[in-house]
């Protein structure tokens, strides 16, 4: 009499190594995991960063093209951005949301409007077509929810071009021109006043609405502008 052989069920499910989405590009993003749920009380700092094929952000069109995005979402009323920073490869913003969901559109439709522009942008300075990719697939992000951690959050985006070395080319200059802290009223010391000229390329960015960005990380020192921010 023959043997019965076990019947082996091969499944495609569960959780096993190399499972998963491959990360894109050179630097793996930040891994897919549920995000927390989100306080309209609790500011966030996220960071994005762009694919190699960008290049620097550091310059004008690039800057021209973060500003036209930060204006498509400054009339949202769940999602705001108070603070933007741009460095090299990645741009830090400072944002309030009414919730979880408010966060992740008003991201992807800024993430949206700046793909768009910086490529466009690309694209005139190259004389080449530039599509595709803008963004890393993941941002980073922290939510501030006490004082401190406010308070550093907000030293560490508008005195970010410190911490990577980027002051050294204009030594004495006490703000970065590629940050909002131009109009900040959160310095330690007096900063020069922008002269507004037809030129002027302000971002309009939000005024903050919530408790530890207006008032509460205040607790913890106003923020010197030349505060060199350690890693974190």
């Amino acid at each position: 009499m023959g043997k019965q052989l076990a019947l082996v069920m091969r499944t495609w499910g569960g959780k096993r190594a190399g499972a998963g989405r491959p990360p894109r590009g050179a630097r793996p993003s930040q891994p897919h995991k549920a995000r927390p749920a989100l306080s309209r009380h609790h500011p966030v700092h996220v960071t994005l960063r762009v694919v190699e094929r960008v290049g620097r952000l550091r310059r004008l069109d690039m800057w021209r093209a973060l500003r036209r995005a930060v204006i498509c979402v400054l009339e949202r009323d769940a999602f705001r951005i108070v603070h933007l920073s741009i460095q090299g490869n990645h741009v830090h913003l400072i944002c309030e949301a009414s919730d979880e969901q408010a966060l992740a559109r008003g991201l992807q439709a800024f993430q949206i409007s700046a793909a768009k522009r910086i490529n466009a942008a690309l694209s005139r300075r190259t004389g080449r077509r530039a599509r595709g990719q803008v963004f890393a697939d993941r941002y980073h992000r922290e939510t501030l929810t006490t004082p401190r951690q406010c308070r550093n959050a907000l030293a560490y985006v508008l005195n970010n071009w410190r911490k990577h070395r980027e002051d050294a080319a204009r030594a004495g200059a006490p703000l970065d021109r590629f940050a909002t802290g131009w109009h900040w009223d959160g310095w330690s010391e007096a900063t020069p006043p922008v002269r507004l000229t037809p030129e002027t390329e302000l971002v309009p960015v939000a005024y903050p609405t919530c408790w530890l960005l207006t008032t509460g990380w205040r607790r913890h020192g106003l923020v010197s502008p030349w505060e060199r921010p350690g890693p974190r």
